[in-house]
C-alpha cells in the first residue's frame, strides 16, 4: 500500500472502502497475465459491491487465466479530496496499482446520474476524459450497462460501448484488443474491427446531424459502421457463468447478502418500464440450478441471508420448487431467504410465511398508480381488489408494515388519479384495522412517489415529463390528502428527475453539458449530498442547451431518436402499438397469456424458446 494512503486513511470515513484484501478477491501475478483490466463502478464501494452485475462480470472475466480484472470504485468526497491534495491517483483495490497503468478500463453505467463520476474517475487517474484526446490504443476506455441503450450522451467519452449482457461480448472485445495491442494496430484500426463484433457500438463511427429546430435529423454511419447495433444476450442461464465465490465486503454495504438471479426479462409489459423491454427475451434458470448455486455461494461466503432476484421474482415458474430446495438447506443453518419484486396479484402467504420464518421484514408492493384507469394506461394489470386482498392476507399473517410505491406524472394522469393514491392508502389502513390480530403492535404504511421519467426503448419513450412546477403541485395535492398519522408519505426530488430525463433521452450535444457540469464540480450526483440543480442548469445554459428540451418535450413518432442505431430486440412497431393502447386505457395480456410478437424471440438460437 502507498505510504501516503496509510497516512490519510485514518482521516476518512469508512477506510475499509479503500483497502481491498476482502475474502474471495481475485489476485493474480501481474507479470504473468497478458492483459489487465480495471472494472470501474462510478459510485462508492457500498453501492458497487451490492451490484450483482459487477460480481458476475468480475468473476467471468477473471475466469480467463491470462486476464486479470480488478475493481475500482469512486471515493467519497473526503477521500477524493485527500487523494487530490496528496497527488495520489485513483487505484485498483486488488493490486493498489494506478488506474492509468491498466490496458483496458471498463465502466458499468447502470444509471444516468453516475455520468459525471465517470469523468471524475478518469481525471483522478490522469487520463483525458474525451476519447478523441486519447490518441493511443492503450488504454481502451469502454462502457456497458443499461444506460448504454442510449449511448449518445456519453459518446464523446468512450472508445466503444457494449450493448446488452456482457459475459460473452466483453471477453470478445478484450481478446480483439489484446491482439490489436500485440500487433501494433492504431486505435482507429482497432475500433473499426471492434464495430464488427455484434453488440459493440463505436461512437466515432456515427455522426449526428441536426434540424434547425434543434431536433436530431440523422445519425450517419461512417466507415462501414453497422446500420443497427443489436444487443448481446446470454441464451442459456444454466450454463452461464455465475459468481459462486463473490467478493465478501470488509465493511457494511447495506445489502450484504447472497444474490441469486432467477431469470432475466419480465412477462408483464408495464409501459413505463425500460427494464421490462430491454432485458427481453425471458430466460430462466432451472430450480435445480438455483438451488445448486445458492447452496454453493452461501457456503463460500458465510452469509446469513440470500435474496431471490429478478424483475418480478414471483413470476418465476419454478419459484416454489426453488424456495423449498433452498429452505430445506437454509432453515437448519438459520439462513434467511427473501423475495423482493412481489406482485399483489400472485402473492402467496404460505410461501412468504416460510420465507420469513427466520427473519420477518416488511412487504413492498408497487401499484404505480392510484386509480384503475391509470393502472390500465400503464398496463400494470393489478386491481385494487387484488392489492387489498393481499394486504389483508399479510395483516392476518402477522405483518404490520406495508410499503407502496407510485409514480406521479404518468401520461394522462389527472388530479383524480393523484388523489386515488391517498384513497388507496386509506383503504389499506382500513384493511389493517379489520384484519390485524394484534393491533397493539400498530401499523406502518409508507407511501412513496417518484417523478415519471420517460426512458428509451419503452412505449413511453416519446412522452413528455411533467414540469417541476407541476410535479410539485401534485405532491402538495397528495400531501394534503394523506391525513392518517400511521401513513407516511415520501416523495422524490423533481430537480433530480428533470436532469435524469434530460440525460436519459439526450443526444450527443448533452455530452458537453455533462463535461461542463463535472468541471463545475459535479460528481456522485445520485447522492443528495452532492447534487446541485443550479450547477446543472448553468452547465446546460453555457452549452446553449435546455434540459427541458430533452425532458418535458413530447417527441413526434417520426422523430429521429438518439438511440435510433441501437436494437434492443423489441420492435418499434410493438412500442408504438403499446403507446396507442395506453391512450385508450387498454390492457395488453402478459407474455404467458399471449405472445405479443415483440421480436425478442428472434434473438435466441434456433429451437430455443422465450420463457414468456
Amino acid at each position: 500500500m502507498d505510504k501516503r494512503l496509510k497516512r490519510i486513511l485514518p482521516r476518512v470515513q469508512k477506510p475499509a472502502r479503500y483497502t481491498g484484501g476482502e475474502y474471495n478477491e481475485i489476485i493474480k501475478d501481474a507479470a504473468a497475465v497478458k492483459l489487465r483490466m480495471a472494472f470501474c463502478f462510478p459510485d462508492i464501494y457500498e453501492i458497487g459491491m451490492s451490484n450483482l452485475g459487477m460480481q458476475i462480470l468480475y468473476g467471468a472475466i477473471n475466469a480467463e487465466p491470462d486476464i486479470w480484472c480488478e475493481r475500482v470504485f469512486a471515493p467519497w468526497g473526503d477521500m477524493a479530496e485527500e487523494m487530490r491534495n496528496k497527488g495520489i491517483p485513483l487505484y485498483a483495490l486488488e493490486s493498489g496499482d494506478p488506474l492509468g497503468e491498466f490496458d483496458a478500463i471498463g465502466f458499468s453505467l447502470g444509471y444516468e446520474m453516475a455520468y459525471c463520476t465517470v469523468l471524475d474517475m478518469l481525471d483522478m487517474a490522469g487520463i483525458p476524459v474525451r476519447s478523441e484526446e486519447r490518441t493511443e490504443l492503450v488504454p481502451l476506455v469502454f462502457a456497458g450497462g443499461t444506460s448504454c441503450c442510449n449511448p449518445e450522451p456519453m459518446a464523446p467519452f468512450f472508445d466503444l460501448m457494449v450493448l446488452g449482457e456482457g459475459e460473452e461480448v466483453d471477453i470478445e472485445v478484450l481478446r480483439l484488443f489484446q491482439r490489436a495491442r500485440d500487433l501494433g494496430w492504431s486505435k482507429t484500426g482497432f475500433l473499426r474491427e471492434a464495430a464488427k463484433i455484434p453488440g459493440v457500438y463505436v461512437p466515432s463511427l456515427y455522426e449526428p446531424e441536426y434540424n434547425p429546430d434543434g431536433t436530431l435529423a440523422a445519425l450517419k454511419c461512417l466507415d462501414g459502421a453497422p446500420e443497427k447495433v443489436t444487443k448481446r444476450i446470454v441464451a442459456d442461464l444454466d450454463s452461464a457463468f455465475y459468481p459462486t465465490k463473490p467478493v465478501v465486503p470488509r465493511t457494511d454495504i447495506g445489502h450484504d447478502r447472497v444474490n441469486l438471479e432467477l431469470f432475466r426479462g419480465c412477462v408483464r409489459g408495464c409501459r413505463f418500464c425500460q427494464a421490462g423491454y430491454v432485458y427481453r427475451p425471458i430466460r430462466a434458470r432451472s430450480a435445480e440450478k438455483v438451488i445448486e448455486l445458492g447452496r454453493e455461494t452461501l457456503k463460500n461466503t458465510g452469509s446469513q441471508e440470500a435474496t431471490l432476484l429478478s424483475l418480478s421474482s414471483s413470476d418465476y415458474r419454478h419459484l416454489t420448487a426453488a424456495c423449498d430446495g433452498l429452505l430445506d438447506w437454509c432453515e437448519p443453518r438459520s439462513i434467511s431467504l427473501s423475495l423482493p419484486s412481489l406482485r399483489p396479484d400472485n402473492f402467496s402467504m404460505e410461501l412468504m410465511s416460510r420465507l420469513q420464518k427466520v427473519r420477518r421484514g416488511g412487504l413492498t408492493f408497487a401499484p404505480e398508480a392510484g386509480t384503475q384507469r391509470l393502472r390500465d394506461v400503464i398496463n400494470k394489470n393489478v386491481t385494487e381488489e387484488e392489492l387489498l386482498n393481499t394486504c389483508r392476507i399479510a395483516f392476518e399473517g402477522g405483518w404490520n408494515g406495508i410499503k407502496l410505491y407510485f409514480m406521479l406524472g404518468l401520461p394522462t394522469e389527472t388530479d383524480e388519479d393523484v388523489l386515488g393514491i391517498a384513497d388507496l392508502a386509506a383503504k389499506v389502513l382500513h384493511v389493517w384495522r379489520e384484519s390485524s390480530p394484534n393491533k397493539q403492535r400498530g401499523v406502518r404504511i409508507t407511501v412513496s412517489t417518484s417523478c415519471f421519467v420517460p426512458k428509451p426503448h419503452s412505449p413511453f419513450q416519446w412522452e413528455a415529463q411533467v414540469t417541476r412546477k407541476e410535479y410539485r403541485r401534485r405532491v402538495e395535492l397528495l400531501r394534503g390528502a394523506i391525513t392518517a398519522k400511521t401513513v407516511t408519505y415520501n416523495w422524490h426530488d423533481a430537480d433530480t428527475s428533470l436532469i435524469e430525463a434530460a440525460l436519459s433521452r439526450g443526444d450527443r450535444r448533452v455530452g458537453a453539458a455533462i463535461e461542463n457540469a463535472w468541471r463545475r464540480g459535479a460528481r456522485l450526483e445520485a447522492w443528495s449530498d452532492y447534487f446541485d440543480f443550479n450547477r446543472w442548469l448553468d452547465a446546460f445554459a453555457e452549452c446553449g442547451l435546455d434540459p427541458e428540451f430533452y425532458a418535458v418535450r413530447e417527441r413526434s413518432e417520426d422523430e429521429c431518436l438518439p438511440w435510433s442505431r441501437v436494437n434492443m430486440g423489441v420492435r418499434t412497431e410493438l412500442l408504438l402499438r403499446e403507446r396507442h393502447r395506453a391512450y385508450d386505457a387498454r390492457l395488453s395480456p402478459d407474455c404467458r397469456a399471449a405472445c405479443s410478437a415483440c421480436g425478442a424471440q428472434g434473438m435466441l438460437p434456433k429451437g430455443v424458446k422465450c420463457d414468456g
